[in-house]
Order: C-alpha cells, then sequence, then structure tokens
C-alpha cells in the first residue's frame, strides 16, 4: 500500500472537524478531494521527465521548436508538483496554438502524451491550412477622392501582397499591411494611415477574409528648408547640395536622394532628411534637415609598394572647412621611387546638386623606362555625377620639360581641355564582380610655346565583369586611342599613349611599350590594349587567377606591333584594400615579370 505524506499544516477542512452535524457532513468530501490531489502530486512529482519529444508535421517544427517553452527547456527544469506540471501543460496548448495560427493553421489538435511519465510527447495535428478568400481594400482621403488617382488606387490593389487564394501567414499580413502604407506614404500622402484592418477566420472552413479601410489624407507639398546643427559652416552650405523645389508635390526617394548627396559631404558626420506628417502643414511641409558636422581638419599619412612605380610614402592634410566657406583643401606630397608629386586642390560646394567646380596646383617628376619628366600645372575643373555616370571637363595651362636618355631635351607650356564620361554600373566598386565599366575621353590643346603643338586626342575604355557560377568572375577589358596631330613632338605625354605594367599588358615593364627615342620610351599617337582574365574566389576574400593581355602603343599605325602576356595570380580582398600579385610572361620578350600592388593608409 502507498503511503502518501500529508501536508504539514492540515487544511481547514480538517480544522472544521472538531464541529458536528451538518458541519461534518459538508466538509469530509472536501476533505477526501484534498488527500486524492495531494497523492496525485506526490505521485506525479516522485517522476522525474527525461525528455520531451515533438512529433509534428517537418513544416512547423523549427518554429515550435523555437518558441515552444517546454521545448527549449531543460527536463530538469520541468516543475515537479502536479498542479504547476498542469499549468505548464495548459500553457503549452495555448502556446502552440498560438503560433500555428500566425501560419493559418487555426485548427489543429494539439495533445501532450505523458503516458509514460518519464518521456512525453507534445503531438500536433495541424488540420487544413487557412487561405485567403476575399480581399476588400478602400480608400478615403484625397486618393479616394481624385478621379485622376483612380490608376494609382487600381494599381495599389494589384500590387496588394496576400491576394486572394495564398495561404494566410500572419508575418504576410503585417507585411502586406506595411508595404501599402509606405507606398502611399512614399509619395504624395505622408499622413496616409490605416482606419481598419480586419482578418475575419473562419476556421471550420479554412478560410480568411481581409477588410483594409485606409485614410490618405491630403497631399503634401514642400516648403522650406529647415536646417539645424550648422555651427562653423555657412548657412547656406546644406542648401547648395539640394535639388529640391517648393511646391514640388512630395516624394521620399527625393528627400533620400537630397541626404545622400550631404552624407557625401566631407564636412559632415551625420546627416538625417525628414517632414512632419501633419496634415496641416500639407500645402508647404517645410524639409527638416539634421546635422553634425565633420571634424574640419586631418593628418594623414600612408604607405604602399606597387611593381609600377615601386615603394611609396606619403602624407595629405586635409581642410574642408578652408576659411569658413565650406570650401575642402586637399593638399599631399607623394615619394614614389620612380615618380614625385605634390599637389593642392580647392573644391567648392556643389551648385544646386548639379556639379562641382575645383582649382589645383601640381608639380610631379617622374623616371620611367628612361624617360624623365618635370611637370608643373594649374588648372580649373567641374565635376557632375548623376546616379552611376560621371562627368568631368578640366582645363589646365602645364609646362612639361622632357629628358629622354640619350636624345635631346625639350620643354613646352601648352592649353589643354579635357573632357571624360565614366560610367560605373557595378555591383561593388571596390571588389567589381558583375556589371562594367566604360568611359570617354575628348579632349585637345593649344601650344603656347614656339615648339608646342596643336593637337585633339580621344581615348575610350570598356571593361566586363561576368559572374559564373557560385565562385568564378570573367573579366574581359579593352582599350584604344589616337592623338590627331602633326607629330608627336610638342604633345604632352599625359596626351600621348603608353602601354605596359599592371592594368595593361602585363608581362612588360610599367609604360614601356610605346615609341623608342634614344635609350627611352616615350608616348606613341595610337594605343590599343585588350585583356580577358578568370579569377576563381576559393574563398570569400582569396581568390586565384589567369590571364593574357595583348596590345600595344606606337606613333604610326603601320609601327604597330601587338606585345602579348599570360600567367598567373592571387587575389586577397585585404582590410586595407585590394591586393594583386601576377607572374606574366612575355612571348615577345622571353621573360617573365611579377606584377603587384598594395596600398596601406593610415
Amino acid at each position: 500500500m502507498a503511503v502518501f505524506p500529508l501536508p504539514p499544516r492540515l487544511p481547514w477542512p480538517v480544522r472544521l472537524f472538531p464541529y458536528r452535524g451538518a458541519a461534518r457532513i459538508a466538509v469530509l468530501p472536501l476533505l477526501c478531494f484534498w488527500i486524492c490531489f495531494c497523492a496525485c502530486a506526490a505521485e506525479e512529482g516522485s517522476k522525474g521527465v527525461a525528455a520531451v519529444e515533438l512529433d509534428a508535421p517537418k513544416e512547423v517544427q523549427a518554429l515550435l521548436r523555437q518558441y515552444v517553452r517546454l521545448l527549449r527547456m531543460p527536463p530538469a527544469n520541468i516543475p515537479a508538483a502536479g498542479p504547476d506540471r498542469l499549468a505548464l501543460v495548459r500553457r503549452t496548448r495555448r502556446e502552440v496554438a498560438e503560433l500555428l495560427a500566425t501560419e493559418g493553421y487555426f485548427s489543429a489538435n494539439i495533445r501532450i502524451d505523458r503516458g509514460n511519465p518519464a518521456h512525453w510527447r507534445l503531438i500536433v495535428e495541424l488540420g487544413a491550412r487557412a487561405v485567403v478568400a476575399a480581399v476588400n481594400i478602400g480608400f478615403t482621403g484625397e486618393i479616394g477622392q481624385d478621379e485622376d488617382e483612380k490608376a494609382r488606387r487600381e494599381t495599389l490593389r494589384n500590387a496588394w501582397a496576400l491576394p486572394a487564394g495564398r495561404p494566410f501567414r500572419q508575418a504576410d499580413w503585417e507585411k502586406a499591411k506595411q508595404d501599402l502604407l509606405d507606398a502611399l506614404h512614399g509619395e504624395r500622402y505622408a499622413a496616409a494611415k490605416f482606419t481598419m484592418t480586419k482578418a475575419d477566420v473562419d476556421a471550420a472552413a479554412a478560410r480568411v477574409k481581409l477588410d483594409i479601410a485606409i485614410d490618405s489624407g491630403p497631399v503634401f507639398r514642400l516648403g522650406a528648408l529647415e536646417v539645424s546643427g550648422l555651427r562653423d559652416l555657412p548657412a547656406d552650405f546644406v542648401a547648395r547640395f539640394s535639388t529640391l523645389r517648393e511646391g514640388e508635390v512630395y516624394r521620399l526617394q527625393d528627400l533620400l536622394t537630397f541626404q545622400e548627396s550631404l552624407q557625401t559631404a566631407p564636412q559632415l558626420a551625420v546627416v538625417v532628411v525628414s517632414i512632419d506628417p501633419d496634415p496641416h502643414k500639407a500645402a508647404a511641409v517645410p524639409v527638416q534637415v539634421k546635422v553634425t558636422e565633420a571634424r574640419p581638419r586631418r593628418l594623414g599619412f600612408g604607405v604602399g609598394a606597387s611593381s609600377n612605380t615601386g615603394y611609396r610614402v606619403e602624407t595629405s592634410w586635409h581642410d574642408v572647412n578652408l576659411f569658413s566657406r565650406g570650401w575642402e583643401l586637399s593638399s599631399g606630397l607623394r615619394l614614389e621611387q620612380r615618380r614625385q608629386s605634390l599637389y593642392a586642390d580647392v573644391f567648392l560646394p556643389p551648385v544646386r546638386a548639379r556639379h562641382r567646380d575645383s582649382a589645383g596646383i601640381g608639380l610631379e617628376r617622374s623616371d620611367l623606362e628612361g624617360l624623365r619628366i618635370h611637370t608643373q600645372a594649374v588648372g580649373l575643373t567641374r565635376a557632375s555625377k548623376r546616379g552611376d555616370i560621371e562627368t568631368q571637363l578640366a582645363t589646365r595651362v602645364q609646362h612639361e620639360e622632357i629628358r629622354p636618355d640619350r636624345a635631346e631635351k625639350s620643354n613646352y607650356a601648352t592649353l589643354t581641355v579635357n573632357w571624360s564620361w565614366v560610367r560605373r554600373a557595378v555591383d561593388d566598386v571596390l571588389d567589381p564582380r558583375h556589371g562594367h565599366v566604360f568611359e570617354i575621353q575628348l579632349g585637345g590643346g593649344v601650344g603656347l610655346s614656339a615648339n608646342a603643338r596643336n593637337f585633339t586626342r580621344g581615348y575610350g575604355r570598356y571593361q566586363q565583369y561576368f559572374t559564373l557560377g557560385k565562385s568564378n568572375v570573367l573579366i574581359l577589358r579593352g582599350e584604344a586611342g589616337a592623338t590627331l596631330a602633326q607629330t608627336r613632338d610638342g604633345v604632352p605625354q599625359d596626351f600621348l599613349f603608353r602601354a605596359g605594367g599592371t592594368q595593361s599588358v602585363r608581362g612588360y615593364a610599367y609604360r614601356g611599350l610605346g615609341v623608342t627615342e634614344g635609350a627611352a620610351t616615350v608616348g606613341g599617337r595610337y594605343l590599343a590594349t585588350g585583356s580577358a582574365e578568370l579569377v576563381r574566389w576559393v574563398k570569400p576574400s582569396t581568390g586565384l587567377a589567369v590571364f593574357v593581355d595583348s596590345g600595344d602603343a606606337s606613333d604610326s599605325k603601320d609601327s604597330f606591333k601587338t606585345h602579348t602576356g599570360y600567367g598567373f595570380g592571387a587575389r586577397w580582398l585585404s582590410p586595407a584594400g585590394p591586393l594583386a600579385v601576377d607572374l606574366a610572361w612575355a612571348r615577345e620578350e622571353k621573360r617573365p615579370r611579377l606584377h603587384f600592388g598594395v596600398a596601406v593608409a593610415f
């Protein structure tokens, strides 16, 4: 016979036993119930639960294991007392029912088999999944009254993300509502709101009827800029980046474009552009621009190495609020083994976000393939950017002195103009794996000294990236250029062409392909190169490459001779920037050459 312990303190029915008669008769059944309850609790608590098994269809197992408390808690934490266990069982059934309802299962059968006290089973039978039977979307406010908006109302209804016939899921229901609201908030109706959303569930028929009513509110039009946070920058600095016009219909994308253009300004560290969706301000809602200014001055140092120009050290100085006018000064000194330069450029704030003007001065000296060049230049530039297209118009006056080994030196002054157009339609500017880059340059010059020559010049480059499978990238590149002049003499070397080296024809020295003058290689009037490269990324940041390059730079079409290099290499996306190491074989020179490049800035 089992012996069941009684509670140390007797319950109130036992303490009533001194009473007689009707009181004792009334209390006796309660006392028996209490003793049985305590006996069940003692028996249930005497056996521990070793495991809880889930018996449910695969499509809901992950959901239940993630959120049902009974399945996540260790068996040792399951309450030993009967009342607490019963509460846990009831809570588990409720949790499972609520979770399955979010997936559209409203008539699921949920049981907890405790036949084996040490091994429980949570059994779930899903039943029919509810589907959307009908969707009714009603519009009020100006969008519902304006006949010109009839087409948009139909577009929004057709774009509803949870149409009739689709399985009902709570997540899809919430997303569909948010998408509809975002579509109205994104254009014209910044104060749009739901006045009613209802999902009428018929669990027995496994059908759900959706009813949505949305009030668009008034049409919002843009008002004046309200800028806060400026301390040292000029008061009109932010307005120079804006293409917004007062009275225009509000579009969220226009605000985001404005915000993105401000975020590119080095003068600003934090930018937030928004409006107050108050219907009372809809006629001319102020555009609120909150900014935090960046540190105006920065000193930088860097080191690097390249097979083209050798080791490099550099220092730079940036002042993004020069003379407290919001002008940006970018200056630096770069010392490379084969080239040295000193420069200073001043960039003005943009003009209504359309273009940006700059002025600069630079000194450069180089010694490449027996050709020493000393250049001094001063110039003006206007740059524009629209999406992935950048254009630039630059004019400068430059003086150049060239000293070829074993040949006469010469110097001349030239006024040059160059226009460039570049489209970078790639998935990642630093690590492109799909897309293309297309560049065109047109320019010319007028001689300012007796031995300088007038000329015109054209140049084009196209580079295409193809993703092959999951790990391979095919890169095809081609470039061509021509300088039209009676002779190359008197034309600045920047407007002539030399080939060879990284990003040109590998296997040959940097700018080693051109016209021979004395013991030096100088620029020619014609250029054509092509390249094919296949990179296999064995890891996200490490790849192996094979390639073939071909081309030449010459002073006439008749003297053009194709030079080919081919080989293999490694790629590494280092924290400091992309690193490429290639070993190439020059077919005409019959010798290998190592090409590499890395830059570290701090």
